[in-house]
């Protein structure tokens, strides 16, 4: 065969199917340039019908495997001679008789070969970052090396590898991916290794703050940068954003093996916290079904790995997450990908300390979970109630650790996140109460674990506690009043006082309590109702006084005419303020009727409670009331006419 003619682009036809499916069992390739095939090659389940120069030219071990093999049927043919006429006819034999050679380990199969053929037959190949990498390990199978001919496979390769691949992060990627195919070869030539150093030399490189763009659950970025049709920055910086959300995508098609290998190399890198976290969770969520509560399936374009693998998997995230609360925009997303790890560690049956690290790594942000997130169902038969109680016990717990440290550091009394927590646990009392098998130990030490910073006024606890009482009518006066005992009836509001006067659900004594502290609040509301009426007119006359004298300093008829306009001003103000205080002193009658009222409800029961004590121990009512709740009672328990006023908030902010 001329040079020419090896250089001429072959066709391709198959004897059973279309060249364009190699992978088809049971097919063959056939390279039709005029002459016929005199090799045929193996390669898993297709057959390759060639010509022996093409390939030789290029490959040094197929030059030896051809060469071997024709030197063993020459010696072959010269043994079995017989006869002058059977050697005439064995050799016309011999020139129809082809090279058959057997590739089955060769690296990326039969279509990779194919690829190697093209190019021994000078057909013009386009390489891209999903074939270089099978194409290089093939080159060094075959040794087709520039030693042996000039700009042979593996320096096309090579030079495809440092021009393109290892200077984009989405083509690093996409070559790591293919290592799974030669994954020995790959690794002994060092492509894999090199393709990771490049991914976390781009990705350190990314600028951070894009991957604190808000997602949503089905992977878009969001659509809030259209206002009226018109399209804002924000969509336009959601537009970058979506390629390295594309990035990620490509990332979570790595096998898990290879994953592992990248986010090591990450973490040894010193990359963001951020691009850490957003690789591990778009990863998981691929994989690890019911991750959010929108989608409850896997991608439908990825296979669902058996329970084990998910395990391993859910394992591997967990152990990498960074220890340090999320700090990016997104930490509520975070913070839910993050109960959902701990859903399906639950489901899993994941190891201790895998769900306990992850317990840890939610409490360090408690103050950014929702209500939603806490309510964990429970998964365990030892478990009598509905939510697993304990679990979120433990989080809260690991938060409180953490905030010890913060406030011995910070030296903060009250913190906007200890109030949003409190806020956070009060709400899931209110959800839990309604269990009927949910224990007044457990309801009680979990509303009491939290400080008093935590909670500027008892509402949601009262809340809760009226919600409990409800769902468990037979528990007994003691534990009622120990459930009771969980508010401080000096931080509930007067609305919440005049509904938990009224409960019937509620004990005899913790009513009492409550109207004691209404009263308080609502003389305290008059005293402040009477002050401002007083105030009113005083400022009022002051300010018409000083209008007057700068009136005054005018000159000629116009300064007369001012100053009965500003009479007539001024009368019209006095008579705003005296409606207005009519208005105030309404308001304050109506007060002092409800005082009446609870004065004589409080007189009734102090009688009652003066019959138990009569019969009960020494010590009388008032002062096991004392003991009870901490409050000392004068011998009058209301006085609507009393001067004094007791500012029962004690310097707390009125709503």
């Amino acid at each position: 065969m001329s040079e020419k003619m090896a250089a001429e682009k072959p066709s391709t036809s198959s004897a059973s199917a279309s060249a364009s499916v190699p992978n088809s069992k049971g097919q063959a390739w056939f390279c039709t340039i005029g002459l016929p095939s005199d090799i045929v090659i193996e390669v898993a389940d297709m057959t390759f019908h060639l010509h022996k120069f093409p390939l030789m030219s290029k490959s040094r071990k197929l030059h030896q495997m051809i060469t071997e093999q024709e030197t063993n049927l020459t010696t072959n043919i010269v043994r079995e001679e017989e006869t002058q006429t059977e050697i005439e006819e064995e050799e016309e034999e011999a020139e129809e008789i082809t090279c058959n050679i057997s590739l089955p380990d060769f690296p990326g199969g039969s279509e990779t070969f194919e690829m190697v053929a093209k190019f021994c037959y000078g057909v013009k190949m386009e390489l891209s970052s999903s074939t270089v990498a099978p194409l290089r390990c093939a080159g060094e199978y075959l040794e087709m090396t520039d030693e042996y001919a000039e700009d042979n496979l593996i320096s096309k390769t090579e030079r495809y590898f440092s021009q393109a691949v290892f200077k984009s992060l989405k083509e690093s990627i996409k070559a790591l991916k293919s290592c799974e195919k030669v994954i020995s070869l790959a690794e002994s030539l060092n492509i894999i290794q090199r393709c990771i150093d490049s991914i976390v030399s781009r990705a350190s490189s990314a600028d951070p703050a894009l991957f604190g763009w808000p997602v949503t659950e089905d992977g878009g970025t969001s659509n809030q940068g259209l206002w009226n049709g018109i399209e804002t920055g924000l969509r336009r910086k959601g537009a970058k954003n979506s390629e390295f959300h594309s990035w990620f995508e490509d990332l979570s098609l790595l096998s898990l093996s290879l994953f592992k290998r990248l986010i090591y190399a990450m973490k040894e890198g010193d990359l963001s916290q951020e691009i850490i976290e957003s690789c591990l969770m778009h990863y998981a969520k691929k994989y690890i079904p019911g991750l959010s509560r929108a989608s409850r399936k896997p991608s439908s374009s990825s296979t669902i790995p058996s329970e084990n693998e998910q395990r391993e998997l859910l394992e591997t995230v967990i152990a990498n997450l960074p220890l340090e609360k999320s700090a990016s925009a997104t930490s509520t997303t975070a913070t839910r990908f993050l109960f959902g790890l701990l859903r399906a560690a639950n489901i899993l049956n994941a190891s201790e300390s895998c769900r306990s690290a992850l317990e840890k790594k939610i409490g360090s942000q408690l103050d950014q979970a929702t209500l939603d997130d806490l309510l964990i169902p429970s998964y365990s038969y030892l478990n009598e109630t509905l939510y697993d109680v304990n679990c979120v016990e433990r989080i809260l717990g690991y938060y409180l650790e953490g905030l010890q440290i913060q406030q011995h550091q910070d030296d903060t009394a009250r913190s906007p996140p200890l109030m949003l927590v409190g806020k956070l646990i009060d709400g899931y009392l209110s959800e839990i109460a309604s269990d009927t098998n949910l224990k007044p130990d457990k309801f009680y030490n979990l509303a009491i674990s939290l400080p008093d910073q935590a909670r500027l006024f008892d509402d949601g606890l009262y809340r809760a506690v009226d919600v409990y009482l409800k769902a468990h009518p037979w528990l007994p006066e003691a534990e009622r009043e120990k459930i009771c005992g969980i508010m401080d009836c000096q931080k509930l509001t007067l609305e919440a006082c005049t509904h938990a006067a009224q409960n019937e659900r509620l004990p005899l004594r913790a009513v009492v309590q409550v109207l004691f502290f209404e009263q308080l609040q609502l003389r305290h509301a008059i005293a402040g109702t009477l002050l401002a009426a007083e105030t009113v007119p005083q400022e009022l006359g002051r300010a018409s006084g000083i209008r007057q004298e700068g009136e005054g300093e005018g000159e000629g008829e116009g300064e007369a005419e001012e100053v009965v306009g500003g009479e007539v001003s001024g009368s019209g103000t006095w008579r705003a303020a005296v409606r207005e205080n009519q208005v105030l002193r309404l308001d304050m009658d109506s007060m002092r009727t409800r005082v009446h009222q609870l004065e004589r409800e409080c007189s009734t029961m102090k009688k009652v409670i003066d019959k138990i004590d009569k019969k009960g121990p020494v010590g009388g009512w008032r002062e096991s009331v004392s003991k009870k709740f901490g409050c000392k009672f004068k011998t009058q328990v209301c006085d609507s006419h009393e001067q004094t006023v007791v500012d029962n908030r004690r310097g707390r902010q009125h709503h």
